[in-house]
């Protein structure tokens, strides 16, 4: 099996200041956890993906309760005001436009908006699905399904979901 590096860098020959800028938005809007990545020792390990993704995986994981909330907060709604108003990350932006949300018809958008909102009510914090590979009917079927778990349920779904998203965005680096 080989290993999988990436392409357009190299972690372990970066300084602080490179690291951070470079995989400070892997965790959207949350470069506490790259920050931390770096401050822990990056040796050539760290080189290889699937290693870096596991460090800064478990930063996040070994986090305050507090610190994941405001992690799972600085996401987008998925077809939200903002994808609409175009003010999304770039990657945010690549991940909604791959899964067919920006395809949306008007129906679909305003269930979108429909859900968005009932899920913020119930649980205060956005839902959150790594949709690269999925499609906008999965999505909203997805949205369907998890609205009916508790608020653990979807915080921990929410955790899960944002290591993948970080997952995805290290292997297009």
């Amino acid at each position: 099996m080989s290993k999988n590096y990436f392409k357009s860098c190299t972690p372990s020959q970066m300084n602080r200041e490179s690291f951070v800028q470079t995989f400070g938005d892997i965790y959207e809007h949350s470069a506490w956890v790259a920050e931390q990545a770096y401050d822990q020792g990056i040796d050539s390990s760290h080189d290889e993906i699937t290693c870096l993704q596991q460090r800064m995986a478990a930063i996040m994981l070994g986090a305050e309760k507090q610190a994941q909330l405001d992690l799972i907060n600085a996401h987008p709604d998925l077809a939200g005001k903002a994808a609409i108003a175009g003010e999304l990350t770039d990657s945010s932006t690549s991940e909604q436009s791959g899964a067919g949300i920006s395809d949306c018809n008007a129906q679909e958008f305003a269930r979108f908006t429909q859900l968005n909102d009932a899920y913020k009510a119930k649980f205060n914090f956005p839902f959150i699905m790594a949709v690269k590979g999925s499609n906008r009917h999965l999505i909203l079927a997805a949205f369907e399904e998890r609205i009916h778990n508790s608020p653990e349920q979807e915080f921990a779904r929410a955790v899960t979901e944002i290591n993948k998203i970080a997952q995805f965005r290290l292997e297009i680096m």
